[in-house]
C-alpha cells in the first residue's frame, strides 16, 4: 500500500510538469489556451509547472538515494 501512495505522489507533480511543456509548446505555436489571457503569461505559467514538477522529482529521488547511501561524499550527510 505504501509503494501506490510512493507512486501516486511520484505521478502527480510528473503530470504537473507534462502540463507545464504544453503550456510551453503551445505558446511557441501561438495556441492560446482559454483561462490564460496572454501568450507571455502562458509561457511562465508553464514554465513554473515544469520547474516545480521537475525540482520535486529530483528532490524526491536525491533524498532516496541519499538515505540509501548512493550519492557522492560531499553529498552525503554529515
Amino acid at each position: 500500500m505504501s509503494r501506490i501512495i510512493a507512486l501516486i505522489i511520484m505521478v502527480i507533480p510528473g503530470i504537473l510538469a507534462v502540463y507545464g511543456i504544453k503550456l510551453m509548446r503551445d505558446m511557441t505555436f501561438g495556441l492560446l489556451q482559454p483561462p490564460i489571457p496572454f501568450l507571455w503569461l502562458q509561457f511562465i505559467i508553464g514554465l513554473l509547472l515544469f520547474l516545480g514538477g521537475l525540482s520535486f522529482v529530483a528532490g524526491f529521488i536525491f533524498y532516496r538515494d541519499r538515505k540509501r547511501n548512493k550519492v557522492q561524499k560531499r553529498f552525503a550527510r554529515k
